[in-house]
């Protein structure tokens, strides 16, 4: 059956949706078919970069959330990739408990990853508590340590929360900094990371030779990384 991707965080700007954009890429250029939901309604990443693949979801509306766990049903052959916008953790909370989806899932042979975007801050460790709080091991946890502002996530080490995940089973992965000014282009010309790589002749504000080189040495890493967890 189908597999269900809950790209997460909560905490906004820790880059939840440069990573949906990644997962994107990666099935695209692995050949693994998926769908995307985005629930983000004022910038949906997904609708805007992959919007062959996207469709654009409600996260107060249960009707509008309930299409996720049909498509996953309808289509097991595809994998389930869901962009959750920041501070929607509670309604998709109070969607899943009273909708029975953890169960139903279980059920069905449906599996439900949520993949925890973080920074190096505090605000990233404490809501990851809090994510553990509630679900326990009812989820399986991928920790996707982003290291957009600093490599180094000694909050997280040192509080004894990614222990904490480990022991529910959690694994986790690295993210490296895109080049700042590279990230600004990309998004400023809507290149899909495929396009990102790929020489531009039309755009006036094109990635250079030097910055497509760092994409695919960045989408390599990240990739390697994405591998390790066999999606």
């Amino acid at each position: 059956m189908s597999t269900i991707h809950l790209i997460g965080g909560e905490k906004g700007g820790v880059g939840k949706s440069v990573v949906a954009r990644l997962l994107a890429q990666y099935m695209i250029d692995h050949d693994i078919p998926f769908i995307g939901f985005d629930t983000d309604r004022s910038h949906g990443s997904l609708l805007r970069f992959y919007s062959d693949y996207a469709s654009p979801t409600v996260i107060d509306n249960y009707e509008s959330l309930d299409a996720i766990m049909e498509a996953a049903l309808s289509q097991p052959d595809q994998r389930i990739l869901v962009d959750l916008a920041a501070q929607t953790h509670y309604p998709l909370a109070q969607w899943i408990e009273e909708s029975g989806v953890l169960e139903l899932a279980e059920e069905m042979g449906i599996s439900i990853c949520y993949w925890n975007v973080m920074d190096s801050g505090k605000d990233s460790v404490d809501l990851l508590n809090k994510l553990l709080d509630q679900f326990r091991t009812r989820l399986n946890y991928i920790l996707v340590e982003n290291q957009l502002r600093d490599e180094h996530f000694k909050i997280l080490e040192l509080s004894g929360v990614k222990e904490r995940a480990l022991a529910f089973d959690a694994k986790v992965i690295t993210i490296k900094r895109l080049h700042a000014p590279v990230m600004t282009k990309i998004d400023s010309n809507s290149y899909s990371f495929w396009a990102a790589k790929n020489k531009d002749t039309e755009s006036l504000n094109a990635l250079g030779l030097l910055e497509r080189q760092r994409v695919k040495m960045w989408l390599n890493h990240a990739y390697k990384e994405i591998e390790s967890l066999d999606i």
